[in-house]
């Protein structure tokens, strides 16, 4: 009897020592010690939008990539860093817009000329893309409420902060690549389509 009560406490005791083992392991394989997950998460919290006083601020993303375009006026900087050909017929614009003025920046002028004023303020409703090679201009689309797939500077965008963007509009034909982006009284800032339908 006593060899048996034994060759159950050695089993427990296996079974324990293979459990925490076991434990130990997946504990130390989800700890996040590979460079490729910290790079993921430092990344995405620099990109992350800060809320101040109901002002929308966010740092600029960090990317190696260089910008498709930037371009300065009227205080501020209006960079380009991606523009993209979806499959669903649109081209999706990115960037970020940094305020170099003297005071809190709200967007007044890139509204455009449009009946939507009250859905669209503090936006990029106003800008375009113009396909000079087709001799047509593009404006940033509506969903059905009147409201641009654009972003909104919610409480403007502060002295010396830098906001991102995004706009969406109708894809140019597909042997389109080179456009213009045009918003307010900015210069036009030479874009190149990438991706394909």
């Amino acid at each position: 009897m006593d060899f048996r009560h034994t060759m159950k406490g050695r089993r427990a005791l296996s079974t324990v020592a293979i459990t925490t083992g076991l434990l130990l392991t997946v504990a130390g394989c989800g700890g996040g010690g590979s460079g490729k997950s910290d790079k993921g998460s430092s990344s995405s919290s620099s990109s992350a939008t800060k809320s101040n006083g109901g002002m929308t601020q966010s740092k600029a993303p960090e990317s190696t990539a260089a910008p498709l375009a930037e371009v300065k006026g009227s205080g501020l900087v209006l960079t380009v860093t991606s523009a993209k050909r979806d499959g669903g017929g649109f081209v999706t614009v990115e960037g970020t817009v940094t305020n170099n003025t003297s005071a809190l920046w709200v967007a007044a002028e890139w509204l455009g000329d449009e009946r939507e004023l009250a859905r669209n303020g503090g936006s990029i409703a106003g800008a375009s893309l113009i396909d000079q090679k087709g001799k047509k201009k593009y404006l940033i689309l509506r969903d059905t409420s009147g409201r641009c797939l654009c972003t909104q500077f919610t409480g403007g965008v502060r002295q010396g902060a830098t906001a991102d963007w995004f706009a969406q509009f109708p894809a140019p034909p597909a042997d389109t690549t080179n456009v213009d982006f045009q918003v307010g009284s900015m210069p036009p800032a030479s874009i190149q389509i990438s991706g394909g339908e």
